[in-house]
């Protein structure tokens, strides 16, 4: 009797992200067919244990445009969907899915943050934005050695602070009140 492997899946629009987790996979078999049938097998380990997943899609898929890459990992799929729409589940039937079946995080986003395909993220343009300008951290010369030492910093230290105390006019010692409790006026009048 055959085993399941774990598999992964992710979506977008237009195609099904399936990942067969399967170390030193052998002998693997794909079958896909247009209606939505996708067939699995392979064998792994050094038993040579066979693994097995026999899913029936959500809905129709486009089998010449999908397409597989065998990995020492794992088996991953890009399934091409029929038509351009976000399935609700990845399976025809509804109900809970198989243990083995688990969503790929890593692949996942939400049907509202899909890019449109006619934007995508990778070909924005920023067009005269100066991003040096920004300040947002980085950039050429920034010595983390000598992030402390910068003289264009508006805040004072200490010393600074006293530097500039004992340049100012010098104020009338009457106005100076001691800090020694000694000179304190007598409470006890």
């Amino acid at each position: 009797m055959s085993r399941h492997p774990s598999v992964k899946w992710a979506q977008r629009s237009d195609v099904l992200y399936l990942t067969v987790e399967l170390p030193d996979a052998q002998d693997v078999k794909l079958k896909l067919e247009p209606e939505g049938k996708f067939h699995f097998s392979a064998i792994a380990g050094s038993e040579k244990i066979p693994y097995e997943v026999d899913i029936d899609l959500f809905d129709a898929i486009d089998v010449n445009n999908s397409k597989a890459s065998v990995g020492s990992r794992n088996i991953c799929y890009l399934v091409k969907k029929a038509e351009n729409k976000w399935w609700d589940r990845l399976l025809k039937q509804g109900g809970k899915s198989p243990v083995f079946l688990k969503v790929d995080w890593d692949k996942w986003v939400d049907e509202d943050e899909e890019e449109p395909e006619n934007q995508p993220a990778s070909d924005m343009d920023f067009g005269d934005i100066d991003f040096s300008k920004l300040n947002m951290g980085g950039g050429e010369g920034l010595n983390f050695d000598a992030a402390g030492d910068d003289d264009d910093d508006e805040s004072d230290t200490e010393e600074e602070d006293a530097a500039e105390a004992s340049t100012s006019k010098v104020p009338d010692t009457k106005d100076v009140q001691s800090a020694d409790p000694k000179d304190a006026p007598d409470s006890k009048a």
